[in-house]
């Protein structure tokens, strides 16, 4: 069996594509858009958790209501693994373009769904049931998005550029999703205003979702193969060894080991993905209780730093190292992070308010900016699909459960700041140590 393909990651000559412009453009494109738009459909979810609470998961205590919501979220991230060993493994076999279009299309229309959905008021508790199984459906689905637009983008540009394409497609499209999912909030919590966006508003946004589905599509037309990966296929049909499934090798002997170590800087990445960005409009909305208007303005700029943040560590990371990056950034969230929750909480004023939330976006997705490219100088290519999107979505998968212990161990929002910062230490004292025992990785692809 012959998984790493012979490809000199310093070459940029044209035999393996890295001369053709119109594909680094068309992949970096594709990656950024169908990772954007599919974190779009799941911020949707976040944006609204408060109102979904009470319609498909009411409690007696506001906190078990949005737990419970948060918890539906866990659940389609406990998903996502299967969704990446699914998608993953065809992206190894087949390609990446095909498994990107399917799961892209499974993530939009399964989004939509949930725009029509009945609610408790309407069929009683098998409301939630529905909500919790298209969930998981949505889930597999997201997976396999992972696996395809976390390694094409990066398989298609030269070496110098791979750290900042880690912050594009991974940070960069988060930032983006959430951007578009501030927008879309904002707009139709305008033309829903008060009552009318608990009853109506909340299903235009999740209609929305099928919009990504289309767009994707059409951005797709243009989108040729990864070059690293053709380049795997012409080395393989030269041989006559029969190829293991790419799952299969990945939980061998050789890999299992490097796929935990993997996970201890993974969950850090995601859990401070979920607890700053992804958490911020419930905080904005419970903790300190603004208006929706006031949100989503400060929503749409703190995605805008989430941008510029996964675009600054990323490229950092191309000059002194994904280790070093991952060192540096592990100790300032360990500080920043408990400080600016708290100084959110306290903040009595929009403008400190925005300062705060820009604060916490910036140091959250940091934390993850050079994950995707470390995990794929992690693998070859022969299984890098499987291996970046199992890693990513099973330490994503933990990192996204931590909305839901925050929102059950603080049992009222007035502790909400407090349990963000217990949280937030934890993790990042795991993440610190893994960061302390990972190799660097800069310039291993094979």
């Amino acid at each position: 069996m012959s998984l790493a393909t012979s490809v000199n990651p310093e070459n940029s000559g044209t035999e393996i594509g890295f001369n053709n412009k119109r594909q680094m453009m068309s992949a970096t494109v594709a990656s950024l858009l169908g990772w954007s738009l599919d974190l779009f459909d799941l911020f949707v979810l976040l944006y609204v958790a408060p109102i979904l609470g009470k319609l498909f998961f009411p409690a007696s205590m506001p906190t078990l209501s949005l737990a419970a919501v948060y918890a539906s979220f866990a659940v389609t991230l406990l998903m996502r693994p299967v969704g990446s060993a699914i998608f993953g493994s065809y992206a190894d076999r087949k390609g990446r373009k095909r498994a990107m279009m399917v799961a892209v299309t499974g993530v939009g229309i399964s989004t939509a769904i949930f725009g029509a959905l009945p609610t408790v008021h309407q069929i009683g508790a098998f409301a939630a049931l529905l909500f919790l199984i298209l969930r998981l459906v949505q889930g597999v689905f997201v997976g396999g998005v992972v696996a395809s637009t976390h390694t094409i983008g990066t398989e298609s540009v030269p070496l110098k550029w791979r750290g900042l394409m880690s912050g594009l497609v991974g940070g960069g499209g988060a930032g983006f999703g959430a951007l578009i999912a501030s927008i879309v909030y904002f707009i139709v919590s305008a033309a829903f205003p008060g009552a009318a966006f608990s009853i109506w508003g909340w299903r235009f946004m999740f209609f929305a979702g099928i919009l990504s589905s289309i767009l994707c599509l059409f951005v797709f037309r243009t989108l040729e193969e990864s070059p690293l990966w053709i380049e795997h296929k012409k080395n393989e049909n030269k041989t006559s060894e029969v190829q293991e499934s790419p799952v299969r090798v990945l939980f061998s002997s050789k890999y299992r080991s490097i796929l935990l170590v993997n996970l201890m800087v993974v969950i850090g990445g995601g859990t401070a993905y979920y607890l700053t960005s992804g958490y911020l409009p419930t905080f904005l909305n419970v903790v300190n209780k603004i208006p929706a208007s006031s949100s989503s303005f400060i929503l749409m700029g703190a995605s805008v730093m989430a941008i510029l943040s996964a675009l600054l560590f990323g490229h950092l990371s191309d000059r002194i190292g994904r280790k070093k990056v991952f060192m540096i950034i592990g100790v300032i969230d360990l500080i920043g992070l408990p400080y600016f929750y708290l100084a959110l909480a306290k903040a009595t004023t929009i403008p400190s308010m925005t300062f705060y939330a820009f604060a916490l976006a910036f140091l959250g997705n940091a934390a993850y900016a050079p994950v995707l490219i470390f995990l794929n100088e992690r693998f070859p290519t022969a299984i890098r699909s499987s291996g970046t999107g199992l890693s990513w979505n099973i330490g994503f998968a933990i990192g996204g459960m931590m909305p839901t212990f925050v929102s059950l161990a603080s049992g009222s929002t007035q502790n909400i700041p407090y349990s963000l910062i217990y949280f937030s230490i934890a993790v990042f004292v795991l993440y610190l140590i893994g960061s302390l025992i990972i190799p660097e990785t800069k310039g291993e692809f094979k």
